[in-house]
């Protein structure tokens, strides 16, 4: 193991700086931004912005690469995004923020797709495995802890804002001093959405439906949380458990949908992952403990959706396909994550904040029921086709590359 990560400890630092101000800008945005008077549906288009972002960055990062480099495009992708904040700090207007977040979204997802494909490039069939469940495993903390760096300062100010540009600028340093040699060219993504979908209706459906239920609570979860009468410092802790309960359900949910039809778990991972949210519709402005409880729960049953979906699909493909397969799903869940901000806004608009949950409860709903009629049109692939479930993160394309399930390695 030890031999395996000295090569990539500088890329991983650069990763842990990299999420860490991820992390942290995601739960400062919408907080300043409630701070500042906007209104929930003009919150709700940050965060469709912010994911609009992230899907022209996976298609066009790799021409961009191709061109300059990779660590050229790291510098220029990282001082972009680090300036992008602290524009944001000094103007508070809603179109402003709109386009910062845009581009925001675009320089995120080319750095992780630069740190990435560096980090498949350094290894081999024998450590893929190994490396691709540290990097998941350092995405989940360094996000974790980028949001509860929301308590160093009050999100009035412009303080945090500096500190998401500092963490952006130190993850510059240990790619721009590698003495490592640059990877190869970056992946080239295609969205064939009719071949997606004879490959895997549930894939599809699953992956469309966990963006527009996840895009919504990463955008307004935050809010919904202060308007609730959380402390900054509560609102921290609601989101960080919901990232700690999709983290310690992975291997579990995912080593059961490996004994058993996938789309069973998927199913009920959905109808819990919706009971949840009606109970977090119940219990806002009620009860913080019960809120952080429910919140525990959604994450265990909400965020394993993405990754039990992408292995759906892919227990129907060859191995060669996998990593087109993958990327494939990534766009449609960009595109519903886009969509679903602005749909979750919309209800807050007309039924109130608790509606945020409402809404994903719905979606939730509707993808299990979906799950369940899938089973009666459509037999389950034999054991002996399926491979093993393993988490994957809603990065950038080039993290399917690391997965060991792949076909496509060096």
């Amino acid at each position: 193991m030890k031999a395996a990560l000295s090569p990539l400890f500088a890329l991983l630092l650069s990763a842990a700086f990299l999420l860490t101000g991820n992390g942290l800008q995601g739960i400062l945005t919408p907080i300043r931004a409630n701070m500042e008077g906007f209104s929930a549906m003009a919150i709700g288009f940050l965060g469709s912005t912010y994911f609009s972002g992230t899907v022209i960055g996976c298609l066009v990062c790799p021409h961009m690469v191709k061109r300059v480099g990779h660590i050229r495009s790291f510098v220029v992708l990282a001082a972009t995004a680090s300036a992008a904040i602290l524009i944001q700090a000094l103007l508070i207007d809603q179109a402003v923020w709109g386009a910062l977040r845009m581009v925001m979204g675009f320089c995120f997802a080319g750095l992780a797709m630069v740190i990435e494909s560096w980090l498949n490039d350094k290894t081999n069939n024998n450590t893929r495995g190994q490396v691709l469940s540290i990097y998941t495993t350092i995405n989940f903390t360094v996000i974790t802890v980028g949001q509860l760096m929301l308590n160093w300062s009050l999100p009035s100010g412009t303080t945090l804002f500096i500190v998401v540009s500092i963490l952006l600028s130190i993850s510059i340093l240990p790619v721009a001093l590698t003495q490592a040699m640059a990877p190869p060219p970056l992946l080239s993504v295609k969205l064939r959405i009719r071949w997606l979908l004879n490959t895997s209706v549930m894939g599809c459906a699953g992956c469309f439906c966990v963006g527009l239920a996840n895009g919504a609570f990463w955008t307004l979860g935050p809010v919904f949380a202060l308007e609730s009468g959380m402390s900054i410092p509560s609102v921290t802790i609601f989101m960080s458990v919901a990232v700690l309960g999709g983290a310690v359900s992975q291997w579990p949910i995912g080593k059961i949908s490996d004994a058993v039809d996938r789309r069973k778990v998927i199913g009920f991972c959905c109808l819990l992952a919706g009971s949840m949210g009606l109970g977090l519709a119940w219990a806002h402005g009620h009860s913080v403990s019960a809120t952080l409880i429910l919140v525990f729960m959604f994450g265990v049953f909400a965020f394993p959706l993405y990754s039990l979906s992408v292995a759906h699909a892919n227990d129907s493909v060859d191995r060669e396909d996998f990593v087109e397969v993958s990327s494939g799903l990534l766009l449609i869940f960009g595109i519903g994550a886009i969509t679903g901000p602005l749909v979750a806004s919309k209800f807050i608009h007309h039924f109130g904040q608790p509606s945020l949950f409402v809404y994903t409860a719905l979606i939730h709903g509707l993808t299990g029921a979906l799950a369940y009629y899938r089973i009666t049109k459509r037999e389950r692939v034999p054991a002996e086709e399926r491979e093993d479930f393993i988490p994957v993160s809603q990065t950038s394309p080039e993290v399917n590359l690391l997965d060991p399930r792949s076909g496509k390695h060096p």
